[in-house]
């Protein structure tokens, strides 16, 4: 029984050994050694004059909120609608998980119209637009108290004009922070 057992123990062993065998010899394997560089507060001072160089990275904001902050934030509307386009989607849906992230954020939804159409019509169609928006975000898990939609029908326009370039400009929601 013991001369099994030893005769097991070297097999073992030797598959051991066999497992860990490769083809790579450490011995011819390059390494590279570096001598040690002290820190010193003027070493990027000399760069380029025989000093040591200076880094070229450059830092990046790693904050996930950094990105959606400066997402746009204005949706355009076609005239006399307050219909939520396709185009827009992805401006709606951006501020919404913006929105989501901290949920001690506020807005306000401001509607807009262009000059065309009664100061109460413009009003009201602002405000259907600005609420247009807010529901769609409210879909997208955006709590109602954080946002205010509000309306300046055309009294706010973005771009002075009478032509369908200023007025398509002009026919918009915008989401701002409170």
């Amino acid at each position: 029984m013991n001369a099994m057992r030893g005769s097991l123990g070297a097999l073992a062993v030797a598959a051991l050994l066999a497992g860990c065998a490769s083809g790579v010899k450490l011995n011819e394997t390059p390494v590279e050694t570096r001598t040690p560089v002290a820190a010193d507060a003027n070493a990027g001072a000399g760069a380029g004059a025989g000093g040591a160089p200076q880094s070229q990275v450059t830092t990046v904001s790693v904050d996930p909120n950094a990105a959606a902050a400066n997402a746009p934030r204005v949706v355009y509307f076609d005239f006399d609608s307050f219909v939520v386009k396709d185009e827009y989607r992805s401006v709606v849906e951006t501020q919404a998980k913006r929105l989501n992230a901290d949920k001690g954020k506020r807005v306000s939804i401001e509607g807009h119209t262009d000059e065309r159409g009664g100061r109460e019509y413009n009003l009201a169609l602002g405000q259907k637009r600005a609420e247009a928006v807010a529901r769609s975000m409210t879909l997208l898990g955006v709590n109602a108290a954080q946002m205010e939609p509000v309306s300046f029908g055309e009294e706010r326009p973005a771009v002075q004009g009478s032509d369908e370039g200023a007025w398509a400009k002009n026919r918009r929601a915008e989401i701002k922070d409170r």
